[in-house]
């Protein structure tokens, strides 16, 4: 999958549960792919389409959760 529409997440445990339910959810709705994996500092969400990304910014927002893009 591109790394072309990734967010970084500062997150851990449940918090981070939930924040993977979401974005199974969000990609789900738009019928593509994501992907997460570690990064340096966080944990890298990936998605197939620029929409889903922004989409899942806001909910990290809504969450308080710190995120950055990749």
């Amino acid at each position: 999958m591109s790394k072309e529409h990734c967010l970084i997440v500062h997150a851990a445990g449940r918090q981070l549960d939930l924040l993977r339910g979401e974005a199974s959810r969000l990609a789900k709705e738009s019928k593509l792919g994501w992907s997460t994996d570690r990064a340096d500092v966080g944990t890298r969400f990936c998605f197939e389409d620029a929409e889903a990304k922004k989409a899942f910014a806001i909910v990290c927002d809504n969450f308080g959760v710190f995120s950055k893009e990749a």
